[in-house]
């Protein structure tokens, strides 16, 4: 199986940190893609399932949100 590369851009913020995972919100870029606001576990160094949003994806969750919660 081929490594994935990707570099950490900005770490944003812990989600939630368990005893050996964490969820984060950070800005990444995969490959040679643009950077991407990115959910995703994390245990210590690696990457584990997570989601991908654009710029414009991640506005649009932060409106429903924001609706959601009533913020």
């Amino acid at each position: 199986m081929a490594e994935v590369k990707y570099e950490v851009v900005k770490k944003i913020k812990v989600l939630s940190q368990g005893t050996k995972k964490t969820k984060e919100l950070n800005l990444i870029k995969w490959g040679a893609m643009e950077p991407t606001y990115d959910i995703r576990k994390w245990e210590e160094d690696t990457p584990g399932k997570g989601i991908t949003l654009t710029a414009a994806e991640a506005k649009e969750l932060y409106s429903a949100l924001g609706a959601e919660l009533g913020v």
